[in-house]
Formats: C-alpha cells, structure tokens, sequence
C-alpha cells in the first residue's frame, strides 16, 4: 500500500476535487496542509478537517492524522488522511508513488522533481521539467485542465475567471487586518451593500460588504486572522445555484480528471512490460 500512495500538497476547494478523483478511483491518498488553512469554499474543502478533525464532501470524508503511524491506519482502512505539515517533510519519508502541489499559491513552496517518481504541480508558480514534472492549467477557458510537460500555466493575472458575467466584482477582499466576525454564512443569498462580516481590528471595526447580488459561495472561517488583501469571500451571481456550495466545482472537476490522466498513464508506463508481445484477443 505505502509504494502506492498519492500525497497532496493543499487541501481547498481546487485540490479537494483532485483528492476525492483519486480516492474514488482506488488510490491512498494522504493530504498534507498548514495548521491554519485559509479556505473560503470550506463546504468543499477537506483542508477543513484540520479543525473538525473530520469533513465530509460529496460523501467521501477525511481524516485528521496527528502523526504518520495514524495516517497509514487510516489509509490502510481506505479513507483519506490529513497531516499538517506545512515543509513537506513527511513527503521525504513516506516516499510516495506521486506528489500533486494543489496549494495555488501561485508560487512553488517547495516542490522539487526528486521528491516522487512523478511530480505534478497545478497553476502557475512550477515549470515542467524543471521543478515538476508536469504542470495542470487552472485558468478557467479552453485549455482549463491542459496537461503541460514542457513549460508553465498561464501566469496569474489577479483577476477570478468570469461566472454569470461577473469576475473581479464576485471575490471580496479583506478592506483591513483583524478577526472576522461573520454576519452571513455559505449558501445565503445577498444583495450588494448587505453587511457580510465585520473585521475587528487594532483600529477598531470594518464592515465587510458584497459587491454584487448573489449566493455567497465562499466565506472564510469566523475568527478568523486576516491581513488587508487577503481573499475573504466569493459570490457566485447566479442565485438558483445554491447546490454549488455543497458540491466540487466544475472547474476543480476538471483538473482533477488530468490528474487522474496523468497518474494512471505513469503507471501504465511503468507495467508496459506486462503488455508488450501479448495478443489482446488472449486477454
């Protein structure tokens, strides 16, 4: 089973949709993350186990590990486990089958190609052949899920991808650093101006308001420390989507299904052997 398992660097809404692919299709998997993840599409996220020690989406549910010999109990019962371990040091001494970089920091955290026989970076930040071996596109478009093996993703442009004809206005950002207070939860239906959070800070309190009407898709944790800038909630403009919230992305869909392309065609590299001379007619 260890020679086998998959280790997933970042567990939000994105990666989330690579983890379950690749659980569902028979694969160990074992997720590692910071201990204070930042999601905001936390209803599909497993990074969320970190805090609840358990999250369940789309019926699969992962499993908080506090150490290495509980995630491979966990992994041997064919559930999803989750480290904190934010250097990717468990990577070194689990020696997995593939290593998938789904933290979309934009950047490379650390990924370098000799840490697994197969290395897959998602977004932009990783250059194939270089530090990964192979780069998934996450920009939404026509060449969402590309799978790169020479080169990068298209770089970050700042600027979400257009939903319901909106993208810069449908993702909010912190207007000051301090605590969020939350006033509206995931799944409520808002109108632009309506008071969402509130950030208490140093200097006291800031409202946090959406920018258009909508089904508020993503909020980040109550309470949770955030800087100026920082990415705090998301909107998606079309109101009768409420199922969205509960479910993974099409987006996270499709770059989970590359993944899965990726990975099966490695092994099937590997047991080529096992093929070559034989009819198929004999299978």
């Amino acid at each position: 089973m260890k020679k086998n398992i998959i280790i997933v660097r970042g567990g939000g809404d994105i990666a989330t949709g690579t983890i379950y692919k690749l659980h569902q299709s028979g694969y160990p998997v074992l997720v590692t993350e910071i201990a204070n993840p930042s999601a905001i599409r936390r209803q599909v996220a497993f990074s969320e186990a970190v805090y609840e020690k358990s999250y369940t989406v789309e019926g699969v549910t992962c499993y908080f590990a506090e150490n290495l010999t509980r995630a491979y109990e966990l992994l041997k019962q064919r559930k999803v486990a989750l480290m904190i371990d934010p250097d990717g040091a468990v990577i070194r001494e689990v020696k997995p089958a593939a290593v998938v970089d789904g933290i979309l920091a934009k950047k490379n955290l650390g990924i370098t190609k000799d840490m697994a026989p197969l290395t897959i970076g998602l977004g932009p930040g990783f250059c194939a052949g270089e530090d990964v071996d192979v780069v998934i596109e996450t920009k939404r478009g026509h060449n969402l899920g590309r799978i790169i093996r020479q080169g990068s993703a298209y770089p970050n442009t700042g600027i979400p991808g257009i939903i319901g004809g909106y993208g810069a206005e449908r993702v909010i950002h912190a207007p000051a650093a301090g605590r969020m207070k939350n006033r509206s939860k995931i799944g409520d239906i808002v109108e632009a101006g309506q008071v969402l959070a509130v950030i208490e800070g140093e200097d006291g309190s800031t409202e946090v308001s959406a920018t258009i009407d909508g089904l508020l898709r993503g909020l980040i944790r109550d309470d949770y420390p955030v800087t100026k800038g920082f990415k705090i909630a998301d909107i998606d403009p079309r109101k009768e989507e409420l199922e969205n919230c509960f479910t993974i992305s099409d987006k996270a869909r499709c770059i989970a299904g590359s993944v899965l392309e990726v990975i099966c065609g490695k092994l099937m590299e590997e047991n080529s052997s096992l093929f070559l001379g034989r009819n198929p007619d004999e299978a």
